[in-house]
């Protein structure tokens, strides 16, 4: 068995699980979610086992109840929504969407057009889109390109950070080809543990009968991931989401790797259900050390619940769980229990 290296939760990840495992921690009552917290039905159906709920429009949301917004970053009305309802708002976007959000901001206020490659439907696309709705056009295809109508000559081009490279690719080709002078952001929009995970997966494919990848099938990036193994000639791809979905018949070389919402804990239970007679050999792409920090209110409430713990007004008492950089986000959702809710 071949094991990519790196592969699952990426740090925005990371930071949004962590957030709402903290939110769940500190309030008494129901924590509501602006959409999945991230593209996978187990942390979603983990986090529901502790009472938190998932809406899909903020009205759903009673007046006064804590409210995450989810990793996928949130239409510019949504986030405004939910301040005005939540008695606390945390907006858990990760940073790498912020910045395509804020390349929208500021070429639409330069009357730029934008071409915006994107999967329809996508939360973080819908997101996208909602900056600048009557500046940002979405094409996910080349061809896409030619049924764009005038745009003028100022025009710019940004991306869902994760799309594969290959999608990408294509479309800025198309696009550079009709639009000349077509701006493009000086750093690549596609999100640095998408292409990770990708290389990983290439760096092994080619050794393997059969390639496992995990995750759900909402997954933006797991299904780059697909994709790539069925471009890259794998003669067997095997998609789940936990490892009670293994088929029984898998033999030779298998390649395991996950995508970037996809808990450790699959990752292991496979590698126990499949138990390969020759062990484990890990496979690694390149060091992954990036992380980014709680959002300031995420900050700004763990400052807090420290300082009444110590005054002794009956707050959670400190502990690691409240020590950003000593827990990943895999052992805070196992340290969940529903026990911790009402």
């Amino acid at each position: 068995m071949l094991l990519a290296e790196p592969r699952g939760f990426c740090a925005g990840v990371e930071m949004a699980i962590k957030a709402l495992a903290w939110m769940v921690r500190a309030f008494d009552e129901r924590v509501y979610c602006y959409h999945e917290i991230v593209h996978n039905k187990l942390v979603v159906e983990r986090f529901e086992a502790m009472g938190v709920v998932f809406v899909n429009d903020i009205s759903e949301v009673p007046r006064g109840a804590p409210v995450m917004l989810s990793a996928h970053g949130s239409p510019p009305e949504v986030v405004e929504a939910a301040h005005e309802v939540a008695g606390y708002t945390v907006d858990a976007v990760c940073p790498l969407v912020t910045k395509v959000h804020h390349e929208v901001r500021t070429r639409a206020a330069k009357d730029y057009q934008i071409v915006y490659v994107g999967h329809a439907g996508h939360e973080e696309t819908e997101g996208t889109i909602a900056v600048a709705p009557d500046s940002v056009h979405r094409v996910e295809h080349p061809e896409d390109i030619d049924d764009i109508g005038d745009l003028g000559d100022k025009v710019a081009i940004l991306a869902q950070t994760t799309l594969s490279h290959r999608d990408w690719e294509g479309v800025l080709a198309a696009a550079a080809e009709r639009w000349p002078e077509l701006w493009s952001p000086g750093r690549s929009d596609l999100c640095f543990a998408t292409t990770n995970r990708q290389g990983a997966l290439l760096n092994l494919v080619d050794e393997c009968d059969a390639i496992v990848i995990i995750g759900s099938t909402n997954s933006s990036n797991t299904r780059a991931l697909v994709k790539l193994a069925e471009e890259a000639g794998c003669e067997r791809i095997v998609w789940i989401n936990r490892a009670t979905d293994l088929p029984d018949d898998l033999t030779g070389t298998v390649g395991v790797t996950a995508g970037a919402s996809a808990p450790e804990e699959v990752v292991e239970a496979v590698l126990a259900a499949l138990s390969p007679t020759n062990g484990v050999t890990t496979v690694s792409h390149i060091d992954e050390d990036e992380y980014f920090p709680p959002p300031r209110s995420m900050r700004d409430l763990l400052s807090a619940l420290r300082g009444f713990a110590g005054l002794g007004y009956g707050a959670p008492q400190p502990t690691s769980h409240l020590n950003d950089r000593a827990i990943d986000a895999s052992n805070a959702l196992e340290t969940l229990t529903p026990t911790e809710r009402n």
